[in-house]
């Protein structure tokens, strides 16, 4: 589709056809449809001051009163638990209790072609692919980067993550070949939505993870399902692997807590809008 026509924002819970916390609606109790980011920008290209625009502008409406989260100290209880589903088949699961580490010792735990995902709570998390020598390549502010694992962190937490997606890897000299074969890429020569698409295609050479990888033809094969608890969950459905990995970074963004609320929220508001249209 070539350079953006326009920018189509994210589109929060309350603008969005949902279900309650708890997987269902009064009205129906199958999952709902998701949200199409085809204009959308990289996510975690944007600065920390245009990230928390947004952040503020998304959960602000006419109908609902604004919410705000405050920066705070990362929090792995915050974390929101997930999986994705491609026709019925779990293509990609969060790893429960998963630990993080400080950027030295993650050194110690890598092996050339390990997939790292550095987080910290209100962050996009930031993946990148370990290619030996200390160093990592990563797609960062339209721009794909050769740098050393420290440099990257900005003294975030890391943890290796190539167990998150199900899909086969690919041979480690491989996975190192993807990523430095793409050192230098920027703007209109990137085939990647994010951080994240750019680290799992190097891995698993999947053009699922590339923009305009799946033709959306209206069917919606992917499930994403948010895990609140053993016994609540909730399932979206979205065309193509591509916009669920842009759903599910923007509730990493955001943390549990505030994904939870949001749903709380647009609930509320639909049984309100209900009882309104009955009494009239």
């Amino acid at each position: 589709m070539g350079n953006q026509v326009e920018k189509l924002t994210h589109l929060n819970y309350a603008e969005v056809p949902t279900a309650d916390p708890n997987g269902f609606d009064p009205d129906d109790d199958g999952p709902r449809i998701g949200v199409s980011y085809i204009f959308s920008n990289n996510d975690d290209d944007d600065d920390d001051h245009h990230q928390q625009d947004e952040r503020m502008d998304r959960f602000s409406s006419d109908n609902h009163r604004a919410v705000t989260y405050d920066e705070k100290p990362y929090d792995p209880q915050d974390e929101l638990e997930c999986a994705i589903s491609y026709r019925e088949e779990c293509v990609y699961e969060t790893n429960r209790g998963a630990a993080a580490h400080s950027a030295e010792s993650l050194l110690n735990k890598c092996r050339p072609g390990d997939l790292l995902e550095f987080v910290a709570t209100g962050q996009y998390p930031h993946w990148a692919v370990y290619v030996g020598d200390f160093q990592v390549v990563h797609l960062h502010r339209a721009e794909i980067k050769n740098n050393f694992l420290t440099d990257v962190s900005q003294g975030k937490k890391g943890r290796i993550v190539n167990g998150l997606y199900r899909y086969r890897p690919l041979p480690p000299e491989v996975i190192v070949r993807n990523a430095l074969d793409h050192v230098g890429s920027r703007d209109r020569e990137l085939y990647w939505r994010n951080s994240e698409c750019f680290a799992a295609w190097c891995r698993f050479g999947k053009r699922e993870f590339k923009i305009g990888g799946e033709i959306r033809i209206g069917k919606q094969p992917y499930k994403l399902k948010l895990i609140f608890s053993e016994k609540k969950s909730h399932v979206l459905e979205f065309q193509s692997l591509e916009d669920v990995i842009m759903e599910k970074r923007r509730n990493d963004q955001i943390g549990k807590d505030a994904v939870t609320q949001e749903l709380a929220n647009h609930l509320n508001a639909t049984h309100e809008i209900k009882e309104e249209h009955f009494v009239n």
